[in-house]
């Protein structure tokens, strides 16, 4: 049995060579046309590749059932989101932090918590791309605005780093990076009103 969110798709396991097969026949059958793939169980059990392609190398003759699971584009962005909101306590908590070691002196853990935030900043920036990417709503001048903002910022970041001006790092993480990171709220904020309209239609 091949099943999609609970629906049984007609498909017979018997007409196909290997697990890859399967789902890729379900990825083209549009059933998941504006979802996101959460899920995939084989027999009744959890299944996630651990090489690239291991679906190819199960065979049909040892599958019973696929089972996948999917959730809305919009529903997951929004999940996405809400975490994104947590990501930016975060990101003003660690920049707090790391104005108070350099403050303090105690550069060598200030520069790795430092290179921690800024890890954790570009993973965040990176995600909201995608979400931007996934929007309907494609004039996000708050997106731009925000993103020139913490890219400038990052230039300057980085020369001051090379100088070793730690307590001219510490101002620009305190008075400048905290702001500008405060403003993605209202980019999150759009972002999530976008997927709720979306959503709705």
């Amino acid at each position: 049995m091949i099943s999609v969110d609970g629906r049984e798709t007609g498909m017979d396991i018997k007409h196909f060579h290997n697990l890859e097969e399967i789902l890729l026949k379900i990825m083209d059958g549009g059933e998941l046309e504006g979802r996101v793939v959460t899920d995939v169980f084989v027999n009744n059990e959890s299944f996630s590749e651990i090489y690239p392609h291991q679906a190819e190398d199960i065979e049909t003759d040892e599958i019973k059932s696929v089972e996948v699971k999917s959730v809305p584009v919009a529903d997951m962005a929004q999940d996405i989101a809400d975490e994104l909101g947590k990501v930016i306590l975060l990101m003003e908590h660690g920049a707090r932090r790391v104005a108070d070691l350099f403050r303090s002196a105690e550069d060598a853990e200030a520069l790795e918590v430092y290179q921690d935030l800024m890890d954790v900043t570009r993973d965040f920036l990176n995600m909201i791309g995608v979400l931007r990417g996934e929007s309907l709503t494609r004039d996000f001048a708050s997106f731009d605005a925000a993103a020139d903002e913490v890219s400038t910022l990052f230039s300057e970041m980085m020369e001051v780093l090379e100088n070793e001006d730690w307590i001219l790092l510490a101002d620009l993480l305190e008075y400048e990076f905290i702001p500008a990171i405060a403003r993605w709220k209202g980019v999150i904020a759009e972002l999530k009103a976008s997927f709720a309209a979306t959503d709705k239609e």
